[in-house]
C-alpha cells in the first residue's frame, strides 16, 4: 500500500540532506507510490550514497583534484587539429585544448560556435542555409572573379549571378558596400551583365595593386570573423557549426536559438552571458575535451577548478597572472614562479606570511593544516 505525502515528509524530516536532494526524493517517492518498507530502503540507500559522496573533514580537495585532472592529462595526445565530426572545421583538442581552458585564453587557437536554430528553421534545410548565409562572412572572392586591367588602370569584377541569387544579394548592394569600403568610383556597364568596373581617383600602378588587395578585406554580407559555416543534421534538426566566433552578433540574427547556442571561447561567453555561464562553459569544455580522449574524470574535480577560476566574478587563469600569482602567502607565490622577485618585493614591503596554507608550511618544515595536521590533541593530567 502506497504511503501518503505526510508520511513521506515525516520519514525524511530529520535526514541530513541538502534541500534539493530532499525535495527530489520526496517528489519521486510520491510519484512512484512506494510502501513504507520500500521508503525505508530508499532512504537507507540514498543516505549511503550521500555519505559516500561527501568529502571528509580536512580533506585536501585541491590536491586530489589536481591529481585527478593531471594524471589523465599525461595520457592525452598532443595533436592540435582534429575534425570533430564536422567536415572542414578544425578544432583544437587534447592537451593543448585543456591548457587553453585553464589558462583562460582570451581567444582560443581554433574558435568555433555551435549555433542552434529556432522552430521553423531547425527542420527546414533551406531556411537553415539562409541563416548560415547571414552568419558567414561573404567576401568578393566568394561571388566573383577580380581581374586587374593595367591598360585602362581598372579593376574588373565579373559577378556570378547564380551565387548572388543563392546568397540573396544583388549587384547594387555589392557596389554600395565596395564604394563605402574603398571610397572609389564604381560603374556597371550596360553591355555586360553582372559586371562592375572600379576606377581609382588617382590611377597609378601601385595604387591599383593596393586596391586589388584591399577589395578582398571588404565584408559584403555576414559577420566579421566567421570564416565558414557548416550545416549538419543532428537527429531531426539542423545545427550550424562555425569556424570563428562572434557570439553577441550571432544571437541577434533571426532564427538563432539563443538558449542553445554556445561558443568554445570562455572569455567571450563571460562577456555576453556573465560569470555563471563562463563557469558552466569551463566545466563543459573541460569534460568534453577529456571525454573525446576516452578519459573519465569526476565532474566535481572540474567543478572545483571552475569555481576557483570564477569565484571573484571574473575569469582568471590558473597561473602567475591569475590564481597562483594572487595568493595571500608570499611563500606560496614564490614557490610557483619568479621566486627571487617575490621574496625581494615582500622584504621591501615588510609583508607578513601567516603560514596558513599547504605550500608555505612545507617550505618552513611544519605540519600542514590538513588531515591529522589540523587536529590538536589536549591531554589532561590527573587531578585537573
Amino acid at each position: 500500500m502506497a504511503i501518503s505525502e505526510a508520511t513521506i515528509k515525516l520519514m525524511t524530516k530529520d535526514l541530513a540532506l541538502p534541500n534539493n536532494i530532499l525535495n527530489t526524493l520526496r517528489e519521486d517517492a510520491l510519484k512512484v507510490g512506494v510502501s513504507k518498507k520500500e521508503m525505508e530502503e530508499i532512504i537507507e540507500r540514498v543516505m549511503e550514497s550521500y555519505e559516500y559522496a561527501c568529502v571528509e573533514p580536512c580533506e585536501a580537495v585541491g590536491v586530489v583534484s589536481a591529481q585527478s585532472i593531471g594524471e589523465p592529462g599525461t595520457q592525452m595526445t598532443m595533436r592540435t587539429f582534429h575534425y570533430a565530426g564536422v567536415a572542414e572545421i578544425n578544432v583544437t583538442l587534447g592537451l593543448p585544448r585543456l591548457i587553453e581552458i585553464v589558462d583562460a585564453r582570451k581567444s582560443p587557437s581554433t574558435p568555433m560556435m555551435t549555433v542552434a536554430l529556432d522552430d521553423g528553421y531547425s527542420t527546414d534545410r533551406d531556411k537553415a542555409r539562409t541563416v548560415a548565409w547571414e552568419i558567414e562572412a561573404t567576401h568578393i572572392e566568394h561571388l566573383a572573379d577580380v581581374t586587374t586591367d593595367l591598360a585602362n588602370m581598372q579593376l574588373i569584377i565579373d559577378l556570378n549571378g547564380k551565387v548572388l541569387a543563392q546568397r540573396n544579394l544583388d549587384i547594387d548592394d555589392i557596389a554600395e558596400k565596395l564604394r563605402d569600403g574603398l571610397k572609389v568610383n564604381i560603374t556597371s556597364p550596360d553591355v555586360v551583365e553582372n559586371q562592375l568596373i572600379i576606377t581609382p581617383d588617382a590611377p597609378s600602378y601601385r595604387g591599383l595593386l593596393q586596391l586589388a588587395k584591399n577589395i578582398h578585406t571588404i565584408i559584403l554580407k555576414g559577420i566579421e570573423g566567421i570564416k565558414r559555416v557548416v550545416i549538419r543534421k543532428n537527429g531531426d534538426e539542423y545545427t550550424l557549426y562555425t569556424e570563428g566566433s562572434a557570439l553577441k552578433d550571432v544571437l541577434q540574427i533571426e532564427g538563432v536559438d539563443a538558449t542553445r547556442t554556445h561558443t568554445n571561447n570562455i572569455v567571450e561567453t563571460y562577456d555576453v552571458f556573465g560569470i555563471e555561464a563562463a563557469r558552466n562553459s569551463i566545466i563543459k569544455e573541460a569534460i568534453d575535451t577529456l571525454n573525446e580522449q576516452g578519459l573519465t574524470v569526476d565532474i566535481r574535480h572540474i567543478m572545483l577548478v571552475a569555481d576557483i577560476m570564477t569565484c571573484d566574478g571574473e575569469v582568471k587563469q590558473i597561473g602567475r597572472h591569475g590564481i597562483s600569482g594572487e595568493k595571500a602567502s608570499v611563500f606560496a607565490r614564490a614557490a610557483f614562479e619568479v621566486t627571487v622577485n617575490h621574496l625581494l618585493d615582500a622584504g621591501m614591503r615588510g609583508n607578513v606570511d601567516e603560514l596558513n596554507g599547504v605550500t608555505e608550511n612545507i617550505i618552513v618544515g611544519q605540519p600542514i593544516k590538513l588531515g591529522t595536521g589540523d587536529v590538536h590533541l589536549i591531554a589532561k593530567r590527573n587531578g585537573d
